[in-house]
């Protein structure tokens, strides 16, 4: 069975050796993930999910992600988020 997450990327940190640290928002809290050239660390993403997570950052991008049995992340989904505001005035 697969899980999965929605949210939005709030924080990217990006290292000169080429790792990323990136906080999550959803469900009313922050989860980080990493990227690290390091195959060695635990609760890696895979570059290429974190990159393009890293890439959402201060748009009006949503992101669910997608996590196999084991926990490791499989794939991304990319939405607009939808604008709270706009809701509010109706």
């Amino acid at each position: 069975m697969t899980n999965s997450v929605f949210g939005e990327v709030i924080k990217v940190k990006k290292f000169n050796n080429g790792d990323l640290e990136i906080d999550f928002y959803h469900d009313e809290q922050i989860t980080q993930y990493r990227y690290s050239n390091d195959p060695g660390r635990l609760g890696n993403f895979p570059k290429d999910l974190a990159e393009t997570l890293a890439s959402t950052l201060d748009t009006n991008i949503c992101i669910e992600i997608f996590f196999q049995d084991d926990g490791f992340p499989s794939y991304l989904e990319l939405e607009q988020c939808e604008d709270d505001e706009e809701y509010e005035d109706e």
